[in-house]
């Protein structure tokens, strides 16, 4: 079993390994909306990251607070 990062430092560390890199990503909006998207990690700011969407070209930002609340799950394409 992988062993998932309990700080936000360990998030961002993570984050900015796969800079540039293609990602799944599986959204829980709340309420049963469960969303997933093939993205690219665009940039890495101090307190959130990018990622743009391979099909919509489109750009989202999403908090590593998210990641460590189990509201974004983020998976390497292989």
């Amino acid at each position: 079993m992988k062993k998932m990062p309990n700080t936000i430092d360990d998030i961002k560390r993570k984050i900015l390994q796969l800079k540039g890199k293609e990602v799944s990503l599986y959204i829980n909006r709340g309420r049963r909306k469960v969303s997933s998207l093939r993205a690219r990690i665009e940039d890495v700011y101090p307190s959130v990251f990018t990622v743009k969407s391979s099909l919509e070209n489109a750009i989202s930002t999403y908090s590593y607070n998210d990641i460590l609340c189990g509201e974004v799950k983020i998976s390497r394409e292989l």
